[in-house]
């Protein structure tokens, strides 16, 4: 079983202190969801992870399987298995989509040299079962694709890679319903249904919206505010965020108040 664990985690952009001391802890076989407001630090908590170089961390610790991440380049993180689909997916011209795959798996023992079909045949498959056209595979990495496609690819990159732990930074959005089902339920196969003999993938979800949780079934809900977790809970907590917002859980400084414009068009 595989555990990543977050302390009193603190960073800055551009001089700006964003994250206050986020706390989470994720294992295996679970998924773990964060809400929030626009800017509230969520991005920011993704980026950080991976070792972003604009970001500044300022304190705390990030550990997988007890190894401290911070202070490690992003190619040593994700070898560690430390997995980021980002909201906005670097277009890469002139690298197919397969071959930044095989050389991704290559680097870490796990493609046959002497079978060089089979990954093709493993990726075009598992392509077909997110609704992604194999024809893709061929054209370079996120350049002149759909923001539907580009999701895609990330959760094929995601299931091919079989990270320890992967975070999802609003993979959701551009997604329409059929795609986001697809999608989230091939994540949710990671989690619940791994292959025999090894743990499942455990995830940390961003995002805005309970239609991706409704699949991918999280087992805690944390509500990034501020740059800190203020709420956690179940999946409840995102069914009231749906139906409520977020204003309960907002400073009252933040929290709109009524104008006249709200009478005149009440």
């Amino acid at each position: 079983m595989s555990e990543l664990v977050i302390e009193g985690l603190r960073a800055a952009v551009a001089g700006r202190e964003i994250l206050f001391g986020v706390d989470l802890v994720v294992r295996s076989g679970e998924v773990h969801a964060v809400m929030g407001p626009n800017g509230a630090g969520k991005s920011t908590l993704s980026a950080v992870l991976l070792g972003h170089r604009d970001y500044a961390v300022l304190g705390g610790s990030v550990r997988l399987d007890g190894r401290e991440l911070l202070g490690l380049p992003t190619w040593e993180r994700a070898v560690a298995g430390l997995f980021l689909a980002p909201q906005e997916p670097t277009e890469v011209p002139g690298v197919p989509v397969a071959a930044v795959l095989a050389e991704a798996l290559r680097a870490r023992g796990r493609v046959d040299d002497a079978d060089p079909d089979a990954l093709t045949r493993r990726l075009a498959g598992e392509a077909e079962s997110i609704g992604l056209a194999p024809g893709l595979l061929g054209r370079p990495l996120n350049v002149g694709t759909s923001g539907g496609e580009r999701k895609r690819v990330e959760t094929l990159q995601l299931v091919a890679l079989a990270p320890r732990i992967a975070v999802l930074d609003e993979l959701d959005s551009g997604l329409d319903v059929d795609a986001l089902r697809q999608v989230a339920r091939r994540v949710a196969a990671a989690v619940h249904e791994p292959p025999p003999g090894t743990p499942g993938l455990g995830v940390l979800a961003i995002t805005h919206y309970n239609r991706l949780l409704a699949e991918l079934r999280p087992d805690a809900v944390h509500l990034l505010v501020n740059g800190r977790i203020v709420q956690s809970g179940d999946a409840g907590l995102a069914a009231e965020i749906e139906r409520s917002g977020y204003g309960a859980y907002l400073p009252e400084s933040a929290v709109p108040t009524r104008s006249a414009l709200d009478d005149l068009f009440g």
